[in-house]
This record gives structure tokens, C-alpha cells and sequence, in this order.
């Protein structure tokens, strides 16, 4: 058996071994640059140039088919922050969203926690409540529209008449409609962000709620300080994807409703679409627009922050 020491080793050569390294070091930032040069160029196409675009036809009476457009200033805002319609449609859009984001949480939680038990058909169960986040905001809107219809004819109401209920005023009556949108919003998410926190659930180590059953824990302190805590990064991710989405709607209203009864249901999507290409006023659809991202993007860096703190205050 043949035995190498250490003095039979070649000494380090350290300036040639940093080169080398450095040399590495370049190879490695040229190659991730290529690598994210399609992305850079997808991103400066499909986000950058439009918004830009957007800003600048905002203070333009452009209307989307002749390019004579003129320079109007801040008059295109001015207009937005007169327009009522404009003002319903953002608030009603910020209590979808709050609304949604702290419904589907409060109630995926629990869901996710029941359906991690081991039970006969639990497989089934979890894809049943998976199935109803699979169709379309859209499809689903016109399909309870018919349900909640107003009518008598409508399928809930028609249940109703069979115990000697008048018909209720579901899509027709301001309170009822917002309440049915939101309603439908948080039936047709809870199974997904239930899958998506039943994922976390499984990642969390068994040992943790052995010790925990050891020191006599019960069923809420285990919950309090090992399943919450380890699913901080989860809720992060699920209001973070849920407060986004709330904001931006448009499907589900307007399938539900095209906006009403008045503006009610009114998010401020339709408010852009409607304006800026139904009425073909760009430059108040683009002031709207850029208001709308400016908004978007404080709203949601407020969550993520109040989020993040929160997710620190477990740890």
C-alpha cells in the first residue's frame, strides 16, 4: 500500500489559483447573463415599453385611433378623481380584495388542517375540494348567475318558493350583489390555497408534535406554536397571490353582474376597459391605469411588509 504525504504534495500556487477562480467567476456571470437575457427582453417588451406607453398617453387626448393627439396635462386625472363611477368601482374593489384575501385564510386554514388527517378517502375528499378552484372565475360567474338569479325562476329562489319564501333580490339589490360576488369569490379559491397550505403541513417534521404531546400540549397549543408558526411562509405566499388577484379582478363581476345594479360590482378593470376602449377615451383609461398600478403596488407592498413582520414575530 502506497502512502502520499503531504510533503509530497506541489505547494499552492495562490496567484494562480485566484486567477483561475476570478477567470471562473467571469464565465459564470457571462453565461447567467445570457440566460437572463430572454427574460430582461420579455419583461422590457411585455411590462416596460406598454407602461410606459400608458403613462405617457395619460396626459394626451388620445382616443385610440388617430394618432393626432395632444399634450392635456394632469386634466385626464383630474377627470378620474371626478368620476364617481370611478370612485365606487375603487372602493369596491379594495373590499374584494380584503374581503377575499381575509375569507379564503380564515377559512383554508382550518381546511388544510382537517383534510392532513389521515382518514378513509381522505385522497378523494382533498380533490373534491380542488376540483371547485379548477374552472374560471368567469365560467363560475355565469354559472351562479343563473343560481342567484333574481327571478323566480332562479335555482336558489326556487328552493325558496318550496317553503313559501318570496323571491330575493340577489343580483338586484347592492348589498345582495356584492355579497354574492364575494361569496362566490372565496367559495371558488378556498380549495387551492387549502392545497396550498395542506403542502406546508406535510413539511412540517412529525417530531415537533411528538415533543409537544410529551410536555402535554393539547390540540389548540400544538396548533398556536408549531402548525402556525410553520405555515407563516405559506400565508405569506397565499395573501400575497390573493390580495393581487383581488385587486385586478374583473371575470367575476362582470359575468355576475357587468358591474351592477348600478356600481355596486363595479371593479376599477372595467373602469379602464370601458373608458379607455368602450368609449374610447385612452388617455382617461391610461390615467386610471397608472393610478390603478401606483395603488396595486402600495397595497401590496403594505401586505407584504405587515406580512413579513408577522412571519419574523413566529420565528
Amino acid at each position: 500500500m502506497t502512502y502520499v504525504t503531504t510533503a509530497a504534495l506541489p505547494p499552492l500556487d495562490e496567484a494562480a489559483y485566484s486567477k483561475r477562480r476570478r477567470q471562473q467567476g467571469r464565465l459564470e456571470d457571462v453565461t447567467s447573463f445570457w440566460f437572463l437575457l430572454p427574460i430582461l427582453a420579455i419583461f422590457v417588451v411585455l411590462f416596460l415599453v406598454p407602461l410606459v406607453q400608458t403613462a405617457y398617453y395619460s396626459l394626451t387626448d388620445f382616443n385610440g385611433y388617430s394618432m393626432d393627439m395632444h399634450f392635456v396635462g394632469l386634466s385626464n386625472y383630474q377627470k378620474v378623481f371626478s368620476d364617481p363611477s370611478t370612485l365606487q368601482g375603487l372602493g369596491f374593489t379594495l373590499l374584494y380584495a380584503i374581503t377575499v384575501m381575509i375569507g379564503v385564510t380564515v377559512i383554508a386554514i382550518p381546511l388544510a388542517v382537517a383534510l392532513n388527517q389521515k382518514f378513509v378517502g381522505c385522497n378523494f375528499v382533498r380533490s373534491v375540494f380542488f376540483f371547485f378552484s379548477v374552472p374560471s372565475l368567469a365560467i363560475m360567474g355565469m354559472v351562479w348567475k343563473y343560481i342567484f338569479s333574481p327571478m323566480k325562476t332562479g335555482v336558489v329562489n326556487s328552493v325558496l318558493s318550496v317553503f313559501g319564501l318570496g323571491p330575493i333580490p340577489w343580483l338586484s339589490n347592492n348589498g345582495l350583489a356584492k355579497f354574492c360576488v364575494i361569496f362566490i369569490a372565496i367559495w371558488a379559491q378556498i380549495g387551492w390555497h387549502a392545497t396550498l397550505y395542506l403542502a406546508f403541513l406535510q413539511a412540517i417534521p412529525a417530531d415537533l408534535y411528538e415533543q409537544a404531546t410529551v410536555d402535554g400540549a393539547n390540540a389548540w397549543q400544538k396548533f398556536a406554536h408549531i402548525t402556525l408558526p410553520q405555515l407563516m411562509p405559506g400565508i405569506v405566499t397565499s395573501t400575497f397571490l390573493l390580495m393581487s388577484g383581488g385587486l385586478k379582478v374583473y371575470d367575476l363581476p362582470y359575468t355576475m353582474t357587468k358591474g351592477g345594479p348600478g356600481y355596486s360590482t363595479y371593479p376599477v378593470t372595467q373602469s379602464i376597459i370601458q373608458q379607455g376602449i368602450g368609449q374610447s377615451q385612452y388617455g382617461v383609461g391610461s390615467a386610471l391605469a397608472v393610478l390603478f398600478f401606483i395603488a396595486t403596488g402600495i397595497v401590496v407592498f403594505l401586505q407584504m411588509g405587515i406580512s413579513n413582520l408577522i412571519s419574523r414575530r413566529f420565528q
